[in-house]
């Protein structure tokens, strides 16, 4: 599944600009709220879940090049974070479901 497949999965909203990444291909799921933690397990092409919006997440995502970050719950997103994300060409989505909603619903599409 490509990360514009995964945010209508999940009833998502597109939070950051770059509407070309949408193609990109996710692999995997990842649900961790330690950037520390993140850094050294996440793998390239996951959708990264964290209830965290601070501008060290776009970092985080650059760093372990997943496919997106994910922000369950409804949770707002400081403006520098989107900003960092869109200068660095990461997208970021929110859903109002939560993290187990989401992975049950990617579950569910049997498109991962």
């Amino acid at each position: 599944m490509n990360v514009g497949d995964l945010i209508k999965i999940i009833s998502g909203e597109l939070l950051t600009d770059n509407i070309s990444a949408l193609e990109t291909q996710v692999d995997n799921l990842y649900i961790c709220d330690l950037l520390s933690w993140v850094m050294s397990h996440a793998q390239k092409g996951d959708a990264w879940i964290t209830v965290l919006t601070n501008v060290n997440v776009p970092a985080v995502a650059l760093m372990t090049e997943v496919a997106c970050v994910i922000i369950p719950e409804g949770i707002k997103v400081e403006q520098l974070t989107l900003k960092r994300a869109n200068e660095n060409g990461i997208i970021i989505a929110g859903t109002a479901l939560n993290s187990f909603e989401i992975s049950r619903k990617i579950i569910q599409s049997e498109l991962l």
